[in-house]
């Protein structure tokens, strides 16, 4: 509402029977607004408690971890597959590829080259 203010733009709702060329339109957009705040920050809130309440009980938050053979993985790129090639055959992504291969050996993790 202050970038309509800015640009003299009024806003009227034929439905909601609002219109915010006068002050009580104004006042009612702002207390609309002020609610939805509110509403929003006891969404995140009882996120939250719920989260803390289940990280108390030992219950596991979020994506389940990925069952990888980093050693398939790690032999498979020492006989020269790219790593294009190495994602596809394992189902996961290049990235994910990357990652094991640099936890693996940081220092062969660009080895052979061509990928």
């Amino acid at each position: 509402m202050d970038e309509f203010n800015r640009l003299n733009i009024e806003f009227v709702s034929f439905r909601e029977q609002i219109d915010t060329g006068g002050p009580l339109g104004r006042a009612i957009v702002v207390i609309i607004g002020a609610i939805a705040e509110l509403e929003r920050s006891l969404i995140v809130e009882r996120v939250r408690s719920g989260m803390r309440r289940a990280r108390l009980e030992g219950r596991h938050i979020g994506r389940p971890a990925l069952e990888l053979d980093r050693d398939a993985i790690c032999r498979d790129r020492c006989r020269g597959q790219t790593i294009g090639q190495i994602a596809r055959e394992h189902r996961i992504s290049r990235t994910t590829v990357h990652r094991v291969l640099h936890l693996q050996n940081p220092a062969e993790a660009a080895v052979p080259k061509g990928s």
